[in-house]
């Protein structure tokens, strides 16, 4: 296997368990409250217990994990304060982003999210999982719009920390409906350049999200113990096509309408990311949006 310069195998296998162990975080298979050794996940991956012991510290130091004395570790309980927190700074966020576009002179960025979500009913996805990828998409987008790379950088690393509560706001078709709907109204309003009402109804969406997550998700950990949530599907994030990791094609079990959703997703975020470019807004090295 030759792997990217400057990483070993080490690096490789501790990435590998992270990225498994974050899975069965997000998708309760290890649900809040749960305890485990390094020796238990070493055995499970079939590796040392060096890199598993890496990724651990890495989940931990992102807040997903904490260490127990004597008894290994722990998937932390759902803060629900925190979260309150989070999603307030993301409203502070997207109802600034939305001001900005509101005030561009051009609404191009925004002509893929028209053909995603300003369409009739009978075009709309109804597949849950593929409607909550496509909105976290659609809410990270709007910031990434704006051509402000650490607004960007600060809306990913909030979208990162509520994705595991996030997800669970799709749990019926009620639910998708009006996120369609919702999203519409929104989108009209910064098209028509009218700021005030925007933002309000984007308030109101988020806040209406934010409550229903949270009822959902005691009945949901209740359920999960006994079948786990199912992954969601391969719709990449908006940060990883900026960063040129996405791939442009759908993925063999992508259905036809969600593939063209994120072929728009993915020439909003080339054409935002070239903008920015052009207004002479550094982006770090390495860094993705």
């Amino acid at each position: 296997m030759i792997l990217p310069p400057g990483q070993g195998p080490g690096q490789n296998l501790s990435e590998a368990a992270y990225d498994q162990i974050k899975r069965d975080v997000f998708e309760f298979r290890r649900l809040p409250g749960d305890r485990f050794t390094e020796n238990e996940v070493a055995r499970a991956l079939g590796m040392s217990r060096t890199p598993v012991r890496e990724a651990l510290n890495r989940l931990a130091q992102e807040g997903h994990l904490s260490v127990v004395a004597r008894s290994g570790w722990m998937v932390r309980p759902l803060d629900f304060a925190m979260f309150d927190q989070l999603y307030d700074a993301r409203i502070v966020l997207e109802l600034a982003a939305v001001r900005r576009l509101c005030e561009q002179e051009s609404a191009e960025a925004l002509g893929p999210l028209r053909d995603i979500w300003l369409v009739p009913a009978a075009s709309r996805l109804t597949d849950e999982r593929a409607v909550a990828a496509l909105d976290e998409q659609f809410h990270e987008l709007l910031v990434v719009a704006t051509g402000n790379l650490v607004m960007a950088q600060m809306h990913r690393e909030v979208t990162e920390r509520i994705r595991i509560i996030r997800r669970l706001d799709f749990t019926d078709a009620g639910r998708v409906t009006a996120t369609y709907d919702e999203h519409a109204q929104v989108l009209r309003s910064i098209l028509r350049r009218k700021a005030d009402h925007a933002c309000m109804l984007l308030r109101s969406h988020i806040e209406t999200s934010k409550r229903a997550v949270r009822k959902i998700t005691l009945h949901r950990l209740f359920l999960a113990r006994n079948a786990g949530m199912p992954p969601l599907p391969a719709v990449p994030a908006v940060a990883a096509i900026l960063s040129g990791r996405a791939s442009a094609g759908a993925t063999t079990d992508e259905p036809r309408a969600a593939a063209k959703s994120r072929r728009a997703v993915a020439a909003t975020a080339g054409r935002a990311a070239g903008s920015a470019g052009r207004t002479g807004t550094p982006r770090p090295a390495g860094q993705p949006v």
